[in-house]
C-alpha cells in the first residue's frame, strides 16, 4: 500500500535539530548576521541544502512585499536599560541590511501605543519590536491579531513566543539570597511603580525568596526607577542598623545610599543594599555598589532574531529561556569580597545594566 500522503516541507527548526544549533542561529546564518563562527555557517549551510529548506509559502509571500524595514516602540525615557536595549537592536537590524523606524511613546498608556502599532503598520514595516515597561501594554499586546511579526520585550511570569525577556524573577531571588546569606534576616524591597512589569517580577522573587527562608516581609516601597525616589524614601523608611535593602535598580540605590549618609547610616555597617541592572556608574559609587546584572545587550539581538525568524519561516511557536542575570558583589554588602563579578572578574563589554 503506498503512502501518498506529501512529504512535509523542512522548516527552520529542522535545520537547527540537523546543524545542532539554535533557531536563532539559522536565522542569524539566513540573514547574514555577523558572529557566527565559520565553522558553525558552514554547518548550518550543508544542512540547509540537505534538507533542501527554503522559507514557508507565506513567508515567500510576505518576501514579495517586504520594505526591509522594521518598526521599534519605545518608551521615552532615558534610563539606561530600555535605551541599551533600543540601541542594540537598531544595530543589529542595520547589520542585517533593515531599517528601523522608531516611535517613542511618551507614557505607557495601551492606547498611545495602540496608535504607534498602527501608524507603522501605515507605514508597511514588516515586523514591530515593542520595549514594554507597563503591564497594560503588555496584556494589550498580548491581544494582538496582525499581519506582521510582534515581539515584544518584557517581562512575565506566563511564557509566550510573543516574548523575549530577562529572568527578573531569579536576579530579585539571587539578591535577596546573597543578603539573607550575609546574616540579614530583614530585608526591605524599594519597588519600581506599582505596574512596571520588572518591578513585578522582582517583588515576586523578593517576596519567594523570603518566604523560603521564613523570613519576614518588611518594608515594601514604590518609587520611579530614580535616584530622587531612593533619596526621599531613604529618608522615610524605617531602617535599623542591621538591615538590608534590595532596591528596583541602581539609580535608587544611589538615592538611598545619599539619604542615608544624612540619617549617619553607613554602608555597608549599618545597612547592607543590593541594586539592580549594573549600570556603568555602579563600580565607581562609594561604596561600589552589589548589584545584579542584565544583559541588555544581548536582549536588543534577540529581539530581532525571533523577528526574524518569523519573517523567514512564516511562524516561531518557541518559547524561549528569559536570560539569564548575573550578581555582581561588590563593597555595598557585608562581606562582599571587593569590586568586580563574584571574585572580581571585569564585567564584559556590553553586559551592562538598566
Amino acid at each position: 500500500m503506498t503512502d501518498d500522503k506529501a512529504p512535509r516541507a523542512a522548516n527552520i527548526f529542522d535545520v537547527a535539530r540537523l546543524a545542532g544549533v539554535s533557531h536563532q542561529t539559522v536565522s542569524r546564518v539566513i540573514n547574514g548576521l555577523p558572529n557566527v563562527r565559520p565553522a558553525t555557517r558552514e554547518r548550518v549551510e550543508h544542512a540547509i541544502a540537505q534538507l533542501r529548506y527554503s522559507p514557508s509559502p507565506a513567508a515567500r509571500s510576505l518576501v514579495s512585499r517586504r520594505t526591509r524595514t522594521l518598526g521599534l516602540i519605545a518608551p521615552a525615557v532615558a534610563d539606561y536599560g530600555p535605551t541599551r536595549i533600543g540601541m542594540t537592536f537598531t544595530m543589529a537590524a542595520r547589520a542585517a541590511r533593515y531599517s528601523v523606524d522608531t516611535v517613542n511613546t511618551v507614557d505607557d498608556d495601551p492606547g498611545a501605543v495602540r496608535a504607534a502599532i498602527e501608524g507603522l503598520l501605515r507605514q508597511r514595516v514588516d515586523g514591530i519590536v515593542l520595549i514594554v515597561m507597563d503591564i497594560g501594554v503588555l496584556e494589550m499586546v498580548r491581544e494582538l491579531d496582525l499581519s506582521v511579526p510582534v515581539v515584544a520585550a518584557a517581562s512575565s511570569s506566563r511564557r509566550s513566543p510573543l516574548l523575549v525577556q530577562i529572568d527578573q524573577y531569579r536576579g530579585a531571588r539571587a539578591a535577596v539570597r546573597h543578603l539573607a546569606e550575609s546574616g540579614h534576616t530583614r530585608i526591605a524591597h524599594i519597588a519600581g511603580p506599582a505596574r512596571a512589569a520588572d518591578a513585578v517580577e522582582r517583588i515576586r522573587g523578593w517576596r519567594d525568596e523570603l518566604a523560603e527562608r521564613g523570613l519576614p516581609v518588611v518594608d515594601l516601597v514604590y518609587g520611579d526607577w530614580s535616584a530622587e525616589a531612593g533619596y526621599t524614601l531613604g529618608l522615610e523608611m524605617d531602617l535599623e542598623p542591621g538591615m538590608a535593602v534590595f532596591t528596583s535598580n541602581d539609580q535608587t540605590a544611589l538615592g538611598l545610599m545619599s539619604a542615608l549618609r544624612e540619617r549617619r547610616l553607613s554602608v555597608p555597617e549599618d545597612i547592607s543594599i543590593v541594586g539592580f541592572d549594573d549600570i556603568p556608574e555602579s563600580a565607581f559609587l562609594y561604596p561600589p555598589l552589589t548589584t545584579v546584572r542584565q544583559n541588555f545587550a544581548a536582549l536588543g539581538e534577540l529581539m530581532l532574531q525571533k523577528v526574524l525568524v518569523t519573517l523567514e519561516d512564516g511562524e516561531d511557536e518557541t518559547t524561549d529561556t528569559p536570560l539569564a542575570t548575573k550578581l555582581v558583589v561588590r563593597e555595598s554588602t557585608q562581606g562582599a569580597v571587593g569590586r568586580g563579578v563574584e571574585a572580581g572578574t571585569p564585567a564584559p563589554e556590553g553586559a551592562r545594566g538598566r
